[in-house]
């Protein structure tokens, strides 16, 4: 499918394609911490994105299973930051994401991380495979970081729902 178009070109292209996918939703998630948050919208993002999973359909994203093992161990990694840095609290009775200085720095430097592997790894790796590895790195940091914000999410609503009743406010 990609054989005729010379590998260097489709590497700059997925790169700039993400690095534009990634101011974007860098910019989304900084506007979402002025919105209340809920289950569906912690949930929706890594169900939307397992979407992506079809590449593997085709034969030029396939991934070797040690790479498969490497790209997730990578993104399991990351999702470790991303988990410390993301906290709720409650304001106007409702739960928001905590605006952390620490939180934009890090999508930052996890884009520059992943651009910079990608240009390394280029020469190792063929286009295809690449784009799978680097999928399956962001999947593997996408679905632990949103568990974890689901756990932390559900403790802050049942005990303020608690404390609303105590207090008798519903």
């Amino acid at each position: 499918m990609f054989e005729n178009i010379p590998s260097r070109y489709i590497i700059i292209a997925s790169t700039l394609m993400a690095i534009l996918m990634g101011t974007f939703i860098m910019m989304m998630r900084l506007r979402s911490q002025r919105k209340p948050v809920n289950a569906k919208k912690i949930l929706i993002p890594p169900i939307a994105m397992s979407t992506g999973a079809l590449m593997f359909v085709f034969e030029e994203f396939r991934v070797p299973p040690l790479q498969i093992l490497e790209a997730i161990v990578v993104g399991v990694i990351f999702s470790f930051v991303l988990i410390a840095t993301s906290k709720f609290e409650i304001r106007d009775n409702e739960i928001y994401m905590k605006r952390s200085k620490a939180f934009f720095i890090i999508l930052v430097s996890l884009l520059l991380i992943r651009t910079l592997g990608k240009v390394v790894l280029t020469d190792s790796f063929d286009p295809g495979e690449l784009a799978g590895m680097f999928w399956l790195l962001a999947f593997a940091m996408l679905w632990p970081w949103r568990i974890a914000m689901l756990i932390q999410y559900k403790k802050i609503e049942k005990s303020h729902l608690i404390d609303s009743l105590e207090k008798g406010n519903l």
